[in-house]
């Protein structure tokens, strides 16, 4: 349940939320602040010195999950026969991995599609990365997956991406290979006899307090791609410890994607808006960052 309060006079929010939340600790409100449960007037902000103004709604909502809690229940955006879209929360992986005991995408969706006398089958036609949030899809089939998988070059897949500074030009192409080393578990930029095609498209959105909102649309579909080429451009992704720096979350987004149906040969597009927790990364301001030069991911010789 969540706190509305109205303000009554021009005041500072935290100075404001400590006023009016008189029995709750200040820990407790900063930690609201700070993983986007505070908004004002419909928009949600992370500044504790966020100006008010008489007749503001100011609504304090319920603690966010944590990367380490699972949902019971995914939310399905689209589903015929043959494929399962949903919104995959951050915090949660795609699939199972043999190293990891937490829950997946993949089982919470087959136990919560199946019935007591039918379990469905599910293969994942495409996979994000557990600190990414977004569209997620699924086959039910091996050949509906096989089937949807032959025509991913016609795919059009697009993210949201918040990234630390102000990227010149603001749009463009980065066209550079990309390689994983499977013992460090990252990719490396450039040129080498492993690396394979990466073509990533990014347009800036917005900009607020050194981070830029940054939609992005990949050709291809490598591991990491998008995290690995803003890095190797020197605008690493908000949250990405393994290419930038840590943070409460990663500022990676998977919006839109649109497929061609293998049956029907229609057009299929499935979208879900980022959450508010996602947004909230615009108005932090990261002291590190902002001291610390980006991760450059080019290759090792």
């Amino acid at each position: 349940m969540s706190e509305k309060l109205h303000v009554n006079e021009p005041a500072g929010l935290m100075v404001f939320l400590s006023e009016q939340l008189q029995g709750w600790a200040r820990s407790k409100i900063k930690q609201r602040l700070q993983t986007g449960c505070v908004s004002v007037n419909g928009s949600s902000t992370t500044q504790h010195d966020y100006a008010l103004n008489a007749g503001d709604l100011v609504e304090v909502g319920a603690t966010a999950k944590t990367a380490n809690s699972s949902p019971s229940q995914l939310e399905i955006l689209y589903s015929d026969r043959d494929v399962i879209a949903i919104n995959k929360p951050a915090g949660l992986l795609s699939v199972g991995n043999p190293k990891e005991t937490q829950q997946h995408a993949l089982a919470i969706l087959r136990k919560q599609l199946s019935h007591r006398t039918q379990a469905i089958k599910l293969w994942p036609v495409n996979r994000i990365d557990r600190d990414t949030s977004g569209v997620l899809l699924f086959a039910t089939s091996r050949e509906m997956r096989e089937a949807v998988m032959d025509k991913w070059d016609q795919a059009e897949k697009t993210y949201l991406a918040i990234v630390e500074g102000c990227p010149t030009p603001a749009q463009g192409t980065i066209d550079q290979p990309l390689r994983l080393d499977e013992v460090e578990y990252r990719m490396y930029v450039g040129a080498h006899p492993d690396a394979k095609l990466a073509i990533t498209h990014y347009k800036t959105e917005r900009t607020s307090n050194a981070r830029t909102l940054l939609q992005v649309q990949i050709d291809t579909g490598r591991q990491h791609q998008i995290r690995a080429h803003l890095s190797w451009l020197g605008y690493p992704v908000v949250g990405d410890e393994r290419y930038g720096t840590k943070g409460s979350r990663m500022g990676l987004h998977a919006l839109r994607l649109k497929i061609i149906h293998p049956k029907t040969g229609k057009e299929l597009m499935f979208e879900t808006p980022a959450p508010a927790d996602f947004f909230a990364l615009m108005n932090q301001i990261n002291a590190n960052a902002a001291s610390k030069k980006p991760v450059k991911t080019r290759p090792r010789k």
